[in-house]
Order: C-alpha cells, then structure tokens, then sequence
C-alpha cells in the first residue's frame, strides 16, 4: 500500500460509485486495494468504544489524505501514523482554533483506557500492550511522540481533511508586465544561496553564469559577462534539439561548503567518461538489442547524468568561477530513445534531499511502459540523498545508478515494488518543478503531453500520475506497445490540478508544450501574488492558477495577457503587424532572492514588473510608493568589441537553430 496515495477532490473520473472504508464527506480518497487493506487492519482491533473507533478509523484513514506526504514527514524513520494536531499553534491561531486542532489530547482522552488490539500507536515500540496507558505514561509522553502544530508551511492531522491556512480570494490580474533585462538564451536560473541579488543562469549547451541582478524599477539590465562563465562543460555536454544540461542545483549550505550539481546528457561515444548502465534492460523486460535507432542514434548511447562539481577557492560565496573537473559523479543512467527525459534537479526546501525529474525515455505513447513499470526510473520523480556515500552493499543491495544513498523515507518503504529511488511515478516528460517558497508542501511539476493535453500536478510521495493509462484526465490508448500494458484498474491515477487541451492553443491541433512556473510570491504585482504563473513553450499563451478555496487543492485557471513595460531595459521585439510581444520560446521561469519572478525565453531574460507600467489596473498597487522617473534611456555604454559582437551573432544563430529543432521535435 502507497502511504501518500492522494486524491483531488472533483477530479474527473472519481471513483464515486461504490461505499468506501475511508472516505471524506462522502468522496473517496483511496484506491478499493487499500480501502480494502485498512478496513482489514481496522476491523482487528476489535475497539469497543464507539467514540475511540472513530477517532482510530480517521487516524489509519489519513494516509489518504491529499497531503500524506506532509502528515507522514519524518525527519529519520517512516512513520506509521500522522502527525497529529495538538495545541501547540502557529502565532496566528486563535484560542478556538487551538482547541478545535487539539486533536492529540482527544484521541488520548477518548482511547486511553480502550483495548486496541495490535495498535498502530504500539508499532514503533513493538509492544503486544493493548491500551495506551499501558504504553505511555501521561498524555504529554503519548502528544510528544504522535503530536504537532501546522506552522512553517508544515500540515498536521486534526481528524479531518487536511486544509492549510485560508486566506480572502485575491482579485483577477489584469495582465502580466514585464521588462528585458537581458538578451542571453537560458533554460535555467538559481538564485544565489547567499541571499545577494545574484543569480546563475545556464544554457543548453553546457554553461553557467553568474549574473548580477539589478534593481527593480532601476532601469538598468542584467549584469553578465558573457565571455566569462562560471562554468564551461560544452565539452562533456552532448546538446542536440531534447539534449544538453539540463539542470543546475546549488547545495542548501553552498555558502560554506561550495557544492553544486549539474545535470545533462552526455555521448558515449565521443566522450568515454559519459557510460553508464542502459535503462532498457532485463530489470524492466526490455531488450536494448531490439529497440529502434533513434535520429541515428543508438540505444542508450546517450545519457543522464548528474554531477557534483565545487565552486573555485576557498569562500564560495565570492567565487566567480568553479573547477571544470567532477567531484563526484551522483548519478548516470543510459537513455533509450532521445526525447522525454526532464532533467531538472531540485533540492527540496525542508528535507534538503535531491530531487531529480526524469521523462518516460521517448517513443510515442511510452510503448514499453516505463513510466508505469515500478522497476524503472523513466518516467518518474526521483529523490536522493547526496549527503550520504553508498555502501557497497547498499550499491548490491539495491542496485543503485551511482554514487548516492536512499532517503530512509522514501515510498519504497511502503510499496515494496518501487525502486528505492522513486518518489513519485507516471510522469510523461516532467518540464520544470518548483516548491512553492511559502508553503514547501506545495510542489507543483508542469508534465507534457501527447495529443491533447498539458498538465500540471501537485506532487506527493508514492503518487502515481497516470501516464500513460491517462492523458491527464483523458483515457489514453498507444497505438502501439510491445511493453507490458496493466489494465485501467491496476493504478489509483492523480489527477491533475491545472491544464489545457492542445485545441485551447492550437486550433489546427498542431503542437502544445507545457512550460511550468511558480507560485508568484513577490508584491511587485499585488495583484499576481499567490498565483502559479505557467505558459506554453511556444510562448503565445500564459495561465495563471488560482486556488478557490485557498489551500484546497482545487484551482482556477484563466489565460492572462502580457506586455512589455515601458522604459525597459531593453527594448522588447514585437510580432511583425501586431502590438503582441514576441518571446520567442519559454524555455523555463525563474525566482531571486526576493521573490521576484522571471521568464526565460528563447528572446531574451524578462522580468515580472509593476502591473502600471503596462498600464494594467490593479487596485492594490500603491503607485505612490514607487518612483516612476526611470531614465528614458540607460547611461551610455562602451561601443560593444568586434568578439562581443561576434559572440552575440553566434549566440542568436544558435537561439534560431534551437527553435526550429524544437518545432521539428514536436512535429514528430
């Protein structure tokens, strides 16, 4: 059983026919497998007491909560039972609200003295003792190893379906503005960890940067010195239209200890450190003799990797360059066919574990089924500790891809079919994950899709997210699949949150790619905060999502315009005839240190800015509080050096090779 199976309540195709054990106002959150599984273990208890069942029922029933991942978290080992609400409160609770939450001191007053046969709060202790105050002492021993608050973004259990903190619905935007601060071509950004106004920015084709940031309303564009990256592996990176690095990480105490991690694709023949295990092999019932060449390629002649590199000296805070020379090298893994592998690296904000987003490994429909396969990493999320070497029987035992250890709570713990690794599965071509900076529990992945729809789920631990049974919340049929198929009924699918169909953007049916954003938390644009900004690659059409009720789980979406602000930096390109701005491709979306938010474009570097300077309205913009005087043009430059220019036109020439890949990599 998967202790983080959760449901989005009103998702299509809800199972809501049948009378289920564990249910919520009448909406069943567990797949019938474990409905029927935690029936069985409540039913042998054999709990008398009426009032003492009910709290027990709700209290197993939890792992169906659309937020396990948060009630079960853990700082060491699984736990077997959430945490449950006492009174100690956020600052922001109220009296009533403490004792409406002090749920632990209840379910202790209720069952103290009721026989609980093989009792859940025994589990960790492996005592046969049936009642709790043969197991505890006092209420405060019983509260401080089951009990907890909902603060710092962190959720607890209360008896009820988990709601975070609800706040008044925000009013509609009335549009996006935004200025080009930069001309570079990005697919990544990270902001510093040190908390400056610095940023790194990496393209495609093996570099990074470290980029100042200016102000805001400063009128002055990105500060990067393109002739000078942080770090150069256009050796070792294999860039072709689906290829290249893809992702960048920086070590949560990078401030002191200089660790970051790269990930991209590598050829192994033209670079022998690039060989790695096959991801098509017996483990899976795949063949890799029998899978097709792909654009000429071989199977498996490209791979994943992840790289642990070091920034250069000994304060990486002021380093401006790192070693170009591996550390170490985390993970490698052979890739099947050229397309759907993700490789975006993430670290999470609250457990400090790597995650890393992993496509189904190509082919039209996932036709061997990775992304199902609990046996295969393709088409899942995957999380590692980096901070823990392997054993060589950790690396036997469970046949890891590197240089890594498995978080001790990883669903594999629970679903004794899953690789180690996986955290959550059914995941077509994951582009771009974020965790919400004000609420961690909140981490959203924007997955692309196949014919008709593009989606973007809230991630959970154990989660299964359909592919390729579901299309989002369409049933969906390859048209062909030498791999092995399960049925429908074989997968509790999660439905996702946000979404559009392929038709909303393309009338002719023609290509749709999902780009995912974040949580908008700045209050440069009031009127945009709390909303999750995200957009389609092909950058004629933006989303913004807002959750109604706050907290829920459930969200509306509407399409919302955008400009280009006046008196920007640079000044923004526009469509031939049109007064619509032209971004190119939106390859990905970033965050600083204050929140701020950028797009990433094929054209350039944008940055979300006061709504006024589109001459958008919005109400809760004090336009007194900032000054409007930006200079009309910026301060007079050097004449740009005949290497910039040349640089410059190579960089453009490679902004347009890319584009036009990327058309012909949907198209087929």
């Amino acid at each position: 059983m998967t202790g983080a199976t959760s449901c989005v309540t009103g998702a299509p195709f809800q199972q809501k026919t049948r009378q289920a054990f564990c249910s919520y106002n009448g909406t069943s959150c567990c797949n019938s497998t474990d409905d029927k599984q935690l029936q069985t273990q409540f039913n042998a208890m054999n709990i008398s007491d009426p009032g003492c069942a009910s709290l027990v029922k709700s209290v197993i029933c939890a792992k169906c909560d659309k937020f396990s991942a948060e009630l079960f978290r853990t700082d060491s080992v699984p736990r077997q039972l959430p945490i449950l609400c006492n009174s100690t409160t956020s600052e922001n609770s109220n009296k009533s609200s403490q004792t409406k939450n002090d749920f632990c001191s209840n379910v202790w007053t209720t069952c103290q003295n009721v026989s609980i046969i093989s009792s859940p709060f025994a589990a960790s202790i492996k005592s046969n003792s049936t009642k709790l105050t043969d197991l505890w002492k006092s209420q405060t021993d019983f509260c401080n190893a089951f009990g907890g608050a909902s603060a710092d973004g962190s959720v607890c259990f209360s008896g009820e379906p988990v709601t975070l903190n609800t706040t008044t619905p925000i009013s509609p935007p009335g549009g996006l503005c935004l200025e080009k601060i930069g001309n570079g071509s990005y697919i990544n950004m990270v902001a510093h960890p040190d908390g400056s106004n610095r940023a790194f920015f990496s393209n495609q084709q093996g570099k990074i940067w470290l980029a100042t940031i200016p102000e805001v309303d400063s009128g002055e564009p990105l500060d990067v010195d393109d002739s000078n990256p942080f770090l150069d592996l256009t050796d070792e990176v294999h860039f072709d239209t689906e290829l290249g690095m893809m992702g960048i990480a920086f070590h949560p105490k990078f401030s002191q200890n200089g660790r970051f991690f790269v990930s991209f694709n590598c050829d192994k023949q033209a670079w022998p450190g690039c060989g790695g295990r096959c991801s098509c092999n017996s483990d899976v019932d795949c063949d890799p003799s029998k899978l097709p060449s792909d654009s000429g390629s071989q199977p498996c002649q490209y791979q994943a990797v992840i790289a642990e590199f070091t920034a250069s000296g000994s304060q990486p805070t002021q380093a401006k360059t790192a070693s170009p020379k591996e550390v170490r090298r985390i993970f490698t893994m052979g890739l099947p066919f050229t397309g759907h592998h993700g490789g975006q690296i993430l670290f999470g904000p609250r457990d400090g574990y790597l995650y890393f987003m992993m496509g189904d490994g190509g082919g039209i429909g996932d036709p061997y089924n990775f992304s199902q396969n609990k046996k295969s990493l393709l088409g899942k999320i995957i999380r590692l500790d980096i901070d823990s070497t392997s054993s060589v029987e950790e690396i036997t035992k469970f046949g890891l891809w590197g240089n890594y250890s498995i978080p001790k709570d990883n669903p594999y713990t629970e679903d004794k079919e899953l690789l180690p690794e996986i955290w959550a599965l059914g995941m077509r071509n994951p582009w771009r994950c974020s965790f919400d900076s004000a609420r961690p529990s909140y981490f959203m992945c924007a997955d692309v899709g196949q014919d008709k729809f593009e989606e973007v789920n809230i991630i959970s631990k154990g989660g299964n997210y359909g592919w390729s049974e579901y299309e989002g919340p369409y049933l969906y049929t390859p048209s062909k699949s030498p791999g092995a198929n399960k049925s429908m009924s074989s997968i509790n699918p999660i439905f996702p949150v946000m979404g559009y169909n392929h038709s909303d953007v393309n009338k002719n049916g023609g290509s749709a790619s999902i780009t995912g954003g974040y949580f908008y938390r700045s209050m440069t644009d009031p009127c945009m905060h709390g909303r999750y900004l995200f957009s389609d690659l092909y950058a004629g059409f933006m989303w913004a999502g807002t959750e109604n009720p706050e907290d829920s789980g459930t969200f509306n979406t509407s399409q919302i315009s955008f400009n280009c602000a006046q008196k920007s930096p640079i000044d923004c390109t526009f469509v031939p005839g049109s007064s619509a701005l032209a971004l190119g491709y939106i390859f990905s979306y970033g965050e600083d240190n204050n929140k701020d938010m950028y797009v990433l474009a094929s054209s350039g570097v944008y940055r979300v800015v006061r709504p006024s300077r589109c001459k958008y309205t919005c109400a809760k913009e004090n336009s007194s509080a900032v000054n409007d005087d930006i200079p009309s043009s910026p301060p007079a430059a050097s004449p740009p050096s005949a290497a910039t220019m040349l640089t410059g036109s190579y960089s453009n020439f490679v902004v347009i090779l890319m584009s036009f890949m990327l058309m012909l990599a949907n198209w087929f």
